[in-house]
């Protein structure tokens, strides 16, 4: 679990530079990226200098109007700001890690000969040596060498990771520590170019771009803006006919009570707040399109080395065939793995040792076989002319002129339906047993992945296992489908497929074959201990390699996608709400007929009026910390959803507006405000 610390959702050290900020806010430059508040400026601006025109009782009057105008866009920004101020204090302590430190360079692998430099003036292919104690000056990928790396200053995590030249967890972040060894690091990104540097961006709200969906909902209130101020426009010619006087501040007063400032001032704050969300659970998205994205997927993708299980495969048991023992199985297994430097060619030599079952003379062998993708097998020929091969079945079988007997075949079906990985073993071409590499599935998944399944999210493992392999994995596992022995073109092949009948897909993964999956997918999230080239293709990277974080995201998608509906249909109710509590009182001197609409039985319409722009004003105050948190999600029907936002939002917006401008009203005029 991540030791990362959210800051209280209004705690003082946010509060201050927020309001702030709302005053900064007010430059027209700034306020013109939220049309529907700009259009309450204007109008606040407006009021304020028709105010000093006026005299008498109706200068005090429309003094009060002009101020809560002004109050009104001064906590819309406030919301904003604060939302943004949440993601810039999670910016500032990730901008601690960017110390600069002196980096050795090295002009090349064969050449160890190194050049202190700083670690601002190093460019992309650069390589450098870290040493136990240091910082890793840069992001990059070990090239050489195997490190504990101490990752807590970008992940808040206090364990530290293994990152390794050759696998799939080979990428380093500037600003970690080396814990011990020494390793090779080709740096990745030139300056101002690293990830910690576009994470920073990302994070800080004010650099957010909007969403699709933001984008398309303030189209629909600068829309609903314009009609209410064709309303609004209409007043005076019916006010002038009935022999009414309408002042400008009241107008103005009248078309902002009417058009959706709820909603208008308190959107930018949820989507940075979305943002915030994800930070705070060590997840860095690269754009809020993914998020929104991720709270409609209903399919995941998820590999399995790394993500659903524990890393590399780990050799767990061996098992001899024919009339061969454990102890000549267990020795030919050492020195057949000796020269194979991948991780289930190191944990094969380090199961012998650790139960003591061979030891190898070095001295002995005459030529070592390194392991080969291609050949798919390791193994030594020593002095005395034995020939020792270890490898896939099929590779060593091939190699030995062989055919697999029944005994063979059924020890290999086993371990391949217990989940694991047979590999075969050789000696002078005749098979000596078989080795089981097992994969260990991280614990709690199933659970998690039960949870995806509640929310109507299929989950898919894509592995380039067996297919017996890949079933014992995902039943283990709980997935819902898996894709065995896939090749990146299947990956492809699967999420265009998915993606042509319609479905949103996210795809989870940490290598360099999964980056074409992740680019494809509608939410790509890589692993943080993955690869560069799965980094580099995802629009979201989950600092703890954690792949059920995934949840996390789809949960803070909905939230976002949630809490902008409810509060959308709260703010349209409410308006129509405010136009039927306020224009009976308006007009109900010269039509006594309209007193049947006057239901709150408003005390007259300056009060009216002057009632609705508090209680539109302070509604925006009470709905900050929602818009903040988000609305809760729990799993339900599209349908589902709309029958509660109506039923609680929809009836709350029509509800509130009555009750609270009829308060406001009884306050104002108890305290002889007009």
């Amino acid at each position: 679990m991540s030791t990362t610390q959210t800051q209280p959702l209004l705690s003082a050290a946010l509060l201050k530079p927020a309001l702030i900020e709302s005053l900064t806010k007010l430059d027209p430059r700034k306020q013109f990226r939220n049309p529907v508040m700009f259009m309450t400026a204007v109008v606040a601006a407006v009021s304020t200098l028709a105010s000093f025109t006026s005299g008498g009782q109706a200068l005090g009057l429309n003094l009060q109007i002009a101020l809560w105008l002004w109050f009104t866009v001064i906590f819309a920004n406030f919301a904003e700001a604060l939302a943004e101020g949440r993601g810039k204090a999670r910016a500032d302590a990730l901008r601690s890690a960017q110390t600069e430190t002196q980096a050795a360079r090295l002009a090349s692998l064969d050449d160890r000969r190194i050049e202190l430099v700083s670690n601002r003036s190093l460019r992309r292919g650069d390589l450098v040596l870290v040493e136990a104690g240091q910082l890793i000056p840069g992001d990059g990928e070990v090239i050489d060498g195997i490190a504990s790396v101490d990752e807590s200053a970008i992940t808040g995590e206090s364990a530290s990771v293994i990152r390794e030249s050759g696998s799939d967890r080979c990428a380093v972040t500037g600003g970690t520590r080396v814990v011990s060894d020494t390793i090779v690091v080709r740096i990745g990104a030139d300056p101002g170019e690293s990830f910690l540097d576009r994470m920073i961006a990302l994070v800080e709200g004010a650099s957010r771009q909007k969403t699709p969906n933001e984008i398309a909902l303030t189209v629909l209130l600068i829309g609903l803006s314009l009609i209410f101020l064709l309303v609004v426009m209409t007043l005076p010619a019916w006010a002038s006919y009935a022999g009414i006087s309408l002042s400008v501040p009241l107008l103005a007063a009248l078309l902002v009570t009417l058009i959706p400032t709820t909603i208008g001032g308190l959107l930018s704050a949820i989507g940075i707040a979305g943002m915030d969300r994800l930070s705070a659970r060590n997840l860095v998205a690269k754009s809020g399109r993914a998020v929104e994205a991720a709270g409609d997927v209903d399919t995941l993708l998820i590999d399995k080395t790394g993500t659903i299980t524990f890393g590399n495969r780990r050799a767990t048991h061996l098992v001899p065939v024919g009339d061969a023992s454990r102890e000549q199985l267990a020795e030919a297994s050492l020195y057949a793995s000796l020269a194979d430097t991948t991780p289930e060619g190191k944990s094969i030599v380090e199961l012998i040792r650790e139960q003591k079952l061979a030891e190898a003379d070095a001295s002995a062998i005459a030529n070592s076989i390194e392991f080969s993708a291609s050949t798919r097998l390791s193994g030594a020929d020593l002095r005395d002319g034995t020939q020792l091969r270890k490898g896939a079945v099929q590779a060593v079988l091939k190699q030995s002129n062989v055919g697999a007997d029944a005994e063979m075949l059924r020890i290999v079906e086993k371990i391949a339906r217990g989940g694991a990985t047979p590999l075969a073993v050789s000696r002078n071409h005749k098979l000596l047993g078989i080795i089981a590499l097992s994969d260990v599935v991280k614990p709690g998944i199933k659970a998690r992945f039960d949870e995806l399944r509640r929310m109507g999210i299929r989950t898919v493992m894509i592995t380039g296992d067996n297919p017996l392999t890949a079933a014992a994995i995902a039943a283990e596992a709980g997935v819902d489908d898996y894709l065995a022995e896939a090749t990146p073109e299947k990956k492809l092949e699967l999420i265009r497929s998915a993606q042509a009948e319609g479905r949103l897909v996210a795809m989870c993964g940490d290598g360099s074959n999964d980056a074409p999956a992740l680019a494809q997918a509608d939410v790509g999230v890589a692993m943080n201990s993955g690869t560069p080239a799965a980094r580099e293709a995802a629009n979201l990277i989950d600092l703890d390699s954690d792949p059920t974080k995934l949840l996390d995201v789809v949960l803070v998608g909905k939230q976002m996608l949630i809490s902008r509906g409810s509060l959308t249909t709260f703010s349209i109710a409410n308006d129509v709400a405010k136009y039927f509590a306020i224009v009976p009182a308006l007009f109900t001197g010269v039509y006594p007929a309209l007193q049947a609409l006057n239901v709150m039985q408003l005390r007259s319409p300056a009060s009216a009026v002057l009632s609705a722009v508090i209680f539109n004003a302070l509604i925006i105050v009470a709905l900050i910390p929602l818009a903040l948190r988000g609305t809760p999600y729990k799993p339900a029907s599209a349908s589902q959803l709309l029958a509660r936002n109506l039923g609680i939002y929809g009836l709350g917006g029509l509800v509130a507006p009555f009750i609270g401008i009829k308060l406001v009203d009884l306050a104002i005029n108890a305290l002889g405000l007009v």
